[in-house]
Protein backbone atom coordinates (compact mmCIF):
# COMPACT_ATOMS: atom_id res chain seq x y z
CA UNK A 1 0.00 0.00 0.00
CA UNK A 2 2.77 2.53 0.64
CA UNK A 3 4.25 2.28 -3.00
CA UNK A 4 0.79 3.77 -4.33
CA UNK A 5 1.38 7.17 -3.86
CA UNK A 6 4.88 6.90 -5.19
CA UNK A 7 3.42 5.01 -8.46
CA UNK A 8 0.95 7.93 -8.74
CA UNK A 9 3.46 10.30 -8.76
CA UNK A 10 5.49 8.46 -11.28
CA UNK A 11 2.44 8.48 -13.55
CA UNK A 12 1.35 12.14 -12.85
CA UNK A 13 2.43 13.85 -15.99
CA UNK A 14 1.80 17.39 -14.52
CA UNK A 15 5.52 18.07 -13.40
CA UNK A 16 7.11 16.81 -16.91
CA UNK A 17 4.28 19.39 -19.23
CA UNK A 18 5.47 22.51 -16.47
CA UNK A 19 9.17 21.83 -17.43
CA UNK A 20 8.52 21.29 -21.58
CA UNK A 21 6.30 24.52 -20.90
CA UNK A 22 9.14 26.57 -19.59
CA UNK A 23 11.87 25.12 -21.55
CA UNK A 24 9.65 26.07 -24.66
CA UNK A 25 9.40 29.63 -23.27
CA UNK A 26 13.13 30.02 -22.48
CA UNK A 27 13.66 28.86 -26.17
CA UNK A 28 11.28 31.14 -27.26
CA UNK A 29 12.87 34.37 -25.55
CA UNK A 30 16.09 32.94 -26.58
CA UNK A 31 15.14 32.64 -30.45
CA UNK A 32 13.38 36.20 -30.16
CA UNK A 33 16.14 37.99 -28.54
CA UNK A 34 18.27 36.46 -31.08
CA UNK A 35 16.20 36.96 -34.17
CA UNK A 36 16.20 41.25 -33.17
CA UNK A 37 19.98 41.60 -33.83
CA UNK A 38 20.53 38.03 -36.35
CA UNK A 39 17.54 38.92 -38.25
CA UNK A 40 15.31 42.16 -37.45
CA UNK A 41 11.96 42.43 -39.28
CA UNK A 42 8.81 45.02 -39.16
CA UNK A 43 5.78 45.05 -40.83
CA UNK A 44 5.86 48.72 -40.53
CA UNK A 45 7.41 49.24 -43.52
CA UNK A 46 5.95 51.71 -46.02
CA UNK A 47 6.49 51.98 -50.13
CA UNK A 48 8.29 55.93 -50.60
CA UNK A 49 9.99 57.61 -53.09
CA UNK A 50 10.35 61.24 -54.40
CA UNK A 51 6.87 63.04 -53.80
CA UNK A 52 7.46 67.02 -54.99
CA UNK A 53 5.18 70.20 -55.66
CA UNK A 54 5.35 71.12 -59.07
CA UNK A 55 5.01 74.82 -58.60
CA UNK A 56 5.12 77.54 -62.10
CA UNK A 57 8.27 79.80 -62.05
CA UNK A 58 5.81 82.69 -63.13
CA UNK A 59 2.26 83.82 -61.93
CA UNK A 60 -0.91 84.20 -64.44
CA UNK A 61 -4.35 82.06 -65.19
CA UNK A 62 -4.09 78.99 -66.26
CA UNK A 63 -4.97 78.60 -70.09
CA UNK A 64 -4.20 74.60 -70.90
CA UNK A 65 -3.86 71.61 -68.80
CA UNK A 66 -2.01 68.82 -70.88
CA UNK A 67 -2.35 65.59 -68.53
CA UNK A 68 -4.95 63.81 -66.27
CA UNK A 69 -5.01 62.88 -62.93
CA UNK A 70 -2.70 59.95 -61.75
CA UNK A 71 -1.20 60.37 -65.61
CA UNK A 72 2.30 58.78 -66.72
CA UNK A 73 4.76 61.36 -67.97
CA UNK A 74 7.94 61.51 -69.16
CA UNK A 75 10.90 63.84 -68.90
CA UNK A 76 10.08 67.22 -70.80
CA UNK A 77 6.29 66.30 -71.30
CA UNK A 78 4.33 69.87 -71.05
CA UNK A 79 1.87 69.63 -67.85
CA UNK A 80 0.13 72.84 -67.93
CA UNK A 81 0.65 76.67 -69.60
CA UNK A 82 0.09 79.74 -68.34
CA UNK A 83 -1.32 82.55 -70.27
CA UNK A 84 1.85 83.98 -71.90
CA UNK A 85 -0.03 87.15 -73.66
CA UNK A 86 1.64 89.05 -70.66
CA UNK A 87 5.00 88.01 -71.10
CA UNK A 88 5.25 88.24 -74.92
CA UNK A 89 4.12 91.83 -74.48
CA UNK A 90 7.39 91.99 -71.31
CA UNK A 91 9.55 91.11 -74.35
CA UNK A 92 8.90 93.03 -76.92
CA UNK A 93 9.19 96.24 -74.47
CA UNK A 94 12.43 94.84 -73.51
CA UNK A 95 13.11 94.12 -77.23
CA UNK A 96 12.07 97.50 -77.63
CA UNK A 97 14.65 99.16 -74.67
CA UNK A 98 17.63 97.45 -76.48
CA UNK A 99 16.79 98.99 -79.65
CA UNK A 100 16.58 101.96 -78.29
CA UNK A 101 20.05 101.68 -76.56
CA UNK A 102 21.54 101.06 -79.84
CA UNK A 103 19.84 103.04 -81.50
CA UNK A 104 22.16 105.52 -79.76
CA UNK A 105 25.75 104.36 -80.96
CA UNK A 106 24.10 103.92 -84.44
CA UNK A 107 23.95 100.08 -84.68
CA UNK A 108 21.24 97.46 -85.33
CA UNK A 109 19.78 95.02 -82.52
CA UNK A 110 18.46 92.66 -84.85
CA UNK A 111 21.14 89.84 -84.23
CA UNK A 112 21.78 91.04 -81.10
CA UNK A 113 17.92 89.99 -79.89
CA UNK A 114 18.42 86.70 -81.74
CA UNK A 115 21.47 86.13 -80.50
CA UNK A 116 20.20 86.62 -76.43
CA UNK A 117 17.02 84.58 -77.47
CA UNK A 118 19.48 81.91 -78.57
CA UNK A 119 21.49 81.93 -75.30
CA UNK A 120 18.16 82.10 -73.14
CA UNK A 121 17.18 78.80 -74.64
CA UNK A 122 20.41 77.03 -74.56
CA UNK A 123 20.57 78.02 -70.83
CA UNK A 124 16.97 76.88 -70.03
CA UNK A 125 18.14 73.90 -71.63
CA UNK A 126 21.45 73.21 -69.39
CA UNK A 127 19.84 73.73 -66.30
CA UNK A 128 17.13 71.10 -67.17
CA UNK A 129 19.42 68.53 -68.78
CA UNK A 130 22.25 69.07 -65.38
CA UNK A 131 19.09 68.33 -63.06
CA UNK A 132 17.85 65.36 -65.02
CA UNK A 133 21.66 64.11 -65.09
CA UNK A 134 22.33 65.05 -61.53
CA UNK A 135 19.85 62.80 -60.22
CA UNK A 136 20.81 60.26 -63.01
CA UNK A 137 24.28 60.28 -61.38
CA UNK A 138 22.90 59.95 -57.99
CA UNK A 139 21.21 56.61 -58.95
CA UNK A 140 23.84 55.29 -60.60
CA UNK A 141 26.09 55.50 -57.48
CA UNK A 142 23.26 53.51 -55.92
CA UNK A 143 23.49 50.77 -58.33
CA UNK A 144 20.09 52.24 -59.50
CA UNK A 145 20.49 53.40 -63.20
CA UNK A 146 22.86 51.88 -65.15
CA UNK A 147 26.04 52.76 -66.30
CA UNK A 148 24.82 53.30 -69.56
CA UNK A 149 22.15 55.66 -68.31
CA UNK A 150 24.77 57.24 -66.86
CA UNK A 151 26.92 57.46 -69.96
CA UNK A 152 23.96 58.83 -71.55
CA UNK A 153 23.22 61.78 -69.30
CA UNK A 154 26.67 62.67 -69.18
CA UNK A 155 26.32 63.16 -73.36
CA UNK A 156 23.56 65.40 -73.18
CA UNK A 157 24.60 67.36 -70.67
CA UNK A 158 28.30 68.04 -72.48
CA UNK A 159 26.04 68.47 -75.36
CA UNK A 160 23.74 71.31 -73.48
CA UNK A 161 26.95 72.59 -72.77
CA UNK A 162 28.39 72.76 -76.33
CA UNK A 163 24.76 74.35 -77.47
CA UNK A 164 25.68 76.96 -74.95
CA UNK A 165 28.35 77.52 -76.00
CA UNK A 166 27.85 78.12 -79.27
CA UNK A 167 25.17 80.25 -78.53
CA UNK A 168 27.49 82.96 -75.69
CA UNK A 169 29.85 83.17 -79.27
CA UNK A 170 27.08 84.19 -81.39
CA UNK A 171 26.47 86.67 -78.91
CA UNK A 172 30.07 88.26 -78.39
CA UNK A 173 30.43 88.14 -81.93
CA UNK A 174 26.79 90.61 -82.50
CA UNK A 175 28.31 92.68 -79.37
CA UNK A 176 30.93 92.94 -81.47
CA UNK A 177 29.38 94.04 -84.77
CA UNK A 178 28.39 97.06 -82.67
CA UNK A 179 31.49 98.60 -82.53
CA UNK A 180 33.91 99.77 -79.56
CA UNK A 181 30.82 102.42 -78.26
CA UNK A 182 28.26 99.90 -78.12
CA UNK A 183 30.41 96.86 -76.52
CA UNK A 184 30.87 97.86 -73.15
CA UNK A 185 28.01 100.20 -73.35
CA UNK A 186 26.00 100.40 -69.54
CA UNK A 187 22.42 100.74 -71.47
CA UNK A 188 22.66 97.97 -73.95
CA UNK A 189 23.62 95.28 -71.11
CA UNK A 190 21.23 96.37 -68.69
CA UNK A 191 18.44 96.22 -72.13
CA UNK A 192 20.21 92.59 -72.93
CA UNK A 193 19.63 91.36 -69.09
CA UNK A 194 16.44 92.83 -69.12
CA UNK A 195 15.32 90.91 -72.33
CA UNK A 196 17.01 87.71 -71.00
CA UNK A 197 14.75 87.89 -68.01
CA UNK A 198 11.94 88.31 -70.23
CA UNK A 199 12.50 85.54 -72.52
CA UNK A 200 13.37 83.32 -69.72
CA UNK A 201 9.94 84.08 -68.38
CA UNK A 202 8.37 83.51 -71.51
CA UNK A 203 9.99 79.81 -71.67
CA UNK A 204 8.22 79.02 -67.99
CA UNK A 205 4.78 79.99 -69.33
CA UNK A 206 4.31 76.01 -70.16
CA UNK A 207 5.49 73.69 -67.07
CA UNK A 208 7.14 70.80 -67.97
CA UNK A 209 7.17 67.11 -65.98
CA UNK A 210 11.17 66.92 -64.28
CA UNK A 211 12.01 63.79 -65.71
CA UNK A 212 10.28 59.93 -66.09
CA UNK A 213 6.74 59.50 -63.49
CA UNK A 214 3.40 59.96 -62.19
CA UNK A 215 1.14 62.92 -61.70
CA UNK A 216 -1.06 63.03 -59.20
CA UNK A 217 -3.21 65.51 -57.25
CA UNK A 218 -4.18 67.55 -60.30
CA UNK A 219 -6.75 70.19 -59.53
CA UNK A 220 -6.09 72.90 -61.80
CA UNK A 221 -8.57 74.26 -64.68
CA UNK A 222 -8.36 76.53 -66.96
CA UNK A 223 -9.27 80.34 -65.96
CA UNK A 224 -7.77 79.22 -62.73
CA UNK A 225 -4.74 81.99 -61.94
CA UNK A 226 -1.68 80.83 -59.87
CA UNK A 227 0.89 82.12 -58.54
CA UNK A 228 4.36 81.42 -58.92
CA UNK A 229 5.34 79.02 -56.46
CA UNK A 230 2.45 77.91 -55.32
CA UNK A 231 1.70 74.02 -55.53
CA UNK A 232 -0.08 73.05 -58.80
CA UNK A 233 0.10 69.73 -58.29
CA UNK A 234 2.33 66.91 -57.11
CA UNK A 235 4.63 64.63 -58.99
CA UNK A 236 6.39 60.96 -58.22
CA UNK A 237 9.55 60.06 -59.65
CA UNK A 238 9.36 56.79 -61.02
CA UNK A 239 12.72 56.15 -60.98
CA UNK A 240 13.28 55.72 -57.56
CA UNK A 241 11.67 53.91 -54.78
CA UNK A 242 12.57 52.32 -51.65
CA UNK A 243 11.22 51.03 -48.46
CA UNK A 244 11.57 52.77 -45.72
CA UNK A 245 11.35 50.40 -42.48
CA UNK A 246 10.77 51.24 -38.93
CA UNK A 247 12.70 49.03 -36.51
CA UNK A 248 13.19 49.21 -32.97
CA UNK A 249 16.79 51.06 -31.37
CA UNK A 250 17.94 47.47 -30.05
CA UNK A 251 17.36 45.49 -33.46
CA UNK A 252 19.98 47.72 -34.88
CA UNK A 253 23.12 46.84 -33.24
CA UNK A 254 24.21 44.59 -35.73
CA UNK A 255 22.37 46.54 -38.83
CA UNK A 256 24.66 47.80 -41.19
CA UNK A 257 24.40 49.52 -45.03
CA UNK A 258 24.60 46.38 -47.57
CA UNK A 259 22.80 44.04 -45.38
CA UNK A 260 21.14 41.39 -47.14
CA UNK A 261 16.76 42.15 -46.65
CA UNK A 262 14.15 40.40 -48.01
CA UNK A 263 10.51 42.44 -48.85
CA UNK A 264 6.91 41.41 -48.81
CA UNK A 265 4.79 43.61 -50.52
CA UNK A 266 0.88 43.64 -49.61
CA UNK A 267 0.05 44.62 -52.82
CA UNK A 268 2.09 41.44 -54.44
CA UNK A 269 1.15 38.59 -52.10
CA UNK A 270 2.98 35.45 -52.25
CA UNK A 271 6.00 36.60 -53.92
CA UNK A 272 9.31 37.41 -51.33
CA UNK A 273 11.91 40.43 -52.90
CA UNK A 274 15.63 40.69 -52.68
CA UNK A 275 16.28 43.87 -51.15
CA UNK A 276 19.65 45.41 -49.47
CA UNK A 277 19.61 48.04 -46.45
CA UNK A 278 21.35 51.52 -48.25
CA UNK A 279 20.85 53.88 -45.32
CA UNK A 280 20.01 53.92 -41.54
CA UNK A 281 18.61 57.59 -40.19
CA UNK A 282 20.94 59.04 -37.94
CA UNK A 283 17.76 61.12 -35.99
CA UNK A 284 14.10 61.32 -35.73
CA UNK A 285 11.81 63.64 -34.24
CA UNK A 286 11.06 62.74 -30.32
CA UNK A 287 8.34 64.87 -30.26
CA UNK A 288 9.44 67.36 -27.90
CA UNK A 289 7.96 70.89 -27.27
CA UNK A 290 9.31 73.95 -26.56
CA UNK A 291 7.60 76.93 -24.67
CA UNK A 292 9.27 79.74 -22.89
CA UNK A 293 12.68 78.92 -24.44
CA UNK A 294 12.22 75.98 -22.09
CA UNK A 295 11.51 72.20 -22.76
CA UNK A 296 7.82 71.10 -21.98
CA UNK A 297 7.59 68.25 -19.55
CA UNK A 298 5.88 65.15 -21.20
CA UNK A 299 4.11 63.54 -18.01
CA UNK A 300 3.45 59.49 -18.98
CA UNK A 301 1.16 57.59 -17.45
CA UNK A 302 2.74 54.43 -18.47
CA UNK A 303 4.56 51.74 -17.05
CA UNK A 304 7.00 50.91 -19.81
CA UNK A 305 8.09 53.69 -22.66
CA UNK A 306 7.51 52.70 -26.02
CA UNK A 307 10.56 52.22 -27.73
CA UNK A 308 11.61 54.67 -30.46
CA UNK A 309 11.54 53.19 -33.85
CA UNK A 310 14.54 54.40 -36.90
CA UNK A 311 13.96 54.74 -40.16
CA UNK A 312 15.90 52.14 -42.02
CA UNK A 313 15.78 52.57 -46.07
CA UNK A 314 15.93 49.54 -47.88
CA UNK A 315 15.99 48.87 -51.68
CA UNK A 316 15.59 46.49 -54.18
CA UNK A 317 18.73 44.57 -55.20
CA UNK A 318 17.58 44.51 -59.25
CA UNK A 319 16.84 48.42 -58.61
CA UNK A 320 13.95 50.12 -60.24
CA UNK A 321 13.65 47.15 -63.25
CA UNK A 322 12.52 44.48 -60.45
CA UNK A 323 10.24 47.11 -59.15
CA UNK A 324 6.23 45.60 -58.93
CA UNK A 325 3.91 47.62 -60.89
CA UNK A 326 1.01 46.90 -58.59
CA UNK A 327 3.17 48.64 -55.43
CA UNK A 328 1.93 52.17 -54.59
CA UNK A 329 3.62 55.04 -52.81
CA UNK A 330 2.37 54.79 -49.40
CA UNK A 331 1.82 51.00 -49.69
CA UNK A 332 2.79 48.47 -46.74
CA UNK A 333 5.83 46.32 -46.50
CA UNK A 334 6.84 43.78 -44.58
CA UNK A 335 10.91 43.55 -44.34
CA UNK A 336 13.60 41.09 -42.97
CA UNK A 337 16.97 42.63 -42.54
CA UNK A 338 19.67 39.37 -42.47
CA UNK A 339 22.10 41.19 -40.46
CA UNK A 340 23.97 38.33 -39.54
CA UNK A 341 23.38 36.44 -42.63
CA UNK A 342 21.37 34.18 -44.41
CA UNK A 343 23.14 31.13 -43.94
CA UNK A 344 22.35 30.23 -39.83
CA UNK A 345 19.00 28.86 -38.17
CA UNK A 346 17.93 32.37 -36.86
CA UNK A 347 18.13 33.12 -40.33
CA UNK A 348 16.23 30.18 -42.10
CA UNK A 349 13.50 30.59 -39.05
CA UNK A 350 13.14 34.41 -40.23
CA UNK A 351 12.73 33.59 -43.85
CA UNK A 352 10.62 30.57 -43.05
CA UNK A 353 8.17 32.81 -41.13
CA UNK A 354 8.22 35.31 -43.56
CA UNK A 355 7.51 32.76 -46.47
CA UNK A 356 4.67 31.69 -44.60
CA UNK A 357 3.15 35.25 -44.13
CA UNK A 358 3.43 35.64 -48.10
CA UNK A 359 0.99 32.56 -48.38
CA UNK A 360 -1.24 34.22 -46.09
CA UNK A 361 -1.25 37.39 -47.54
CA UNK A 362 -3.88 36.72 -49.66
CA UNK A 363 -6.11 36.12 -47.17
CA UNK A 364 -6.02 39.77 -45.92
Amino acid sequence: MSDAPDQTQRRNPAGKVAILVVLILIVFVVVYALSDRMAPSSSRGIVSAHVVQIAPRVSGDVTEVMIDDDAVVQAGDPLFSIDRRPFELAVKQAEARLATATQEVSASSASLVAAQAAVTQARTNLDSVRADADRTFRLEERGIASTAQGDAARANVSDAEAQLQTAEANLRSARAQLGPEGRDNPAILAAEAQLEQAQYDLASTTVTAPHFGVVTNVTLSEGQFIGAGNPALTFIDAEAAWVTVDLRENQLQDVEPGDPAHLLFDAVPGRIFDGRVQSIAWGINPGRNMQGGLVVNQPSNRWFEPARRIPVRVELVGGMDDWPTRVRVGGKVHAVVFAGGTGNPIGWIADGLQRLRSWTSYLH
